[in-house]
C-alpha cells in the first residue's frame, strides 16, 4: 500500500511532509508534489503534516480522488526526487480548499 498526494496539494505545494518522509518517496513538480508508490514504505507520517490534508492513504482515497492514484505514478517516474522543506508559493493561501484544480496541474 501506498500513500497518495492528492488534488488540495495543486497550486499549494506545502513541503511539510516532505520533511518526516523516512524513505525520501516525494517528487516535485511545477505546482504538485507527488508520491512514489514503490517506494513509500506506508509509515503515515507525510499524511498529519500536510497543512491542506492532500495526502491520503490508498485504501482511504476519496472515489473524486482516485486520478491521482495514477498520476503520483507517472509523474514520480520523471519529476526529480525532493529531501527537505521548502517555502510554500506565495499564493499558496489563496489556492487552499479550492475545488477542481487538477486542470491546473503543470506537468
Amino acid at each position: 500500500m501506498t500513500f497518495v498526494v492528492g488534488e488540495q496539494c495543486i497550486k499549494c505545494k506545502h513541503t511539510d511532509c516532505v520533511e518526516v518522509c523516512p524513505v525520501d518517496c516525494f517528487y516535485e513538480g511545477p505546482n504538485f508534489l507527488v508520491i512514489h508508490p514503490d517506494e513509500c514504505i506506508d509509515c503515515a507520517l507525510c499524511e498529519p503534516e500536510c497543512p491542506v490534508d492532500a495526502i491520503f492513504s490508498e485504501d482511504e482515497l476519496p472515489e473524486d480522488q482516485q486520478v491521482f492514484l495514477e498520476l503520483n505514478a507517472e509523474l514520480a517516474e520523471v519529476w526529480p526526487n525532493i529531501t527537505e522543506m521548502k517555502e510554500s508559493p506565495a499564493d499558496a493561501a489563496e489556492w487552499e480548499g479550492k475545488p477542481n484544480k487538477l486542470e491546473l496541474l503543470e506537468r
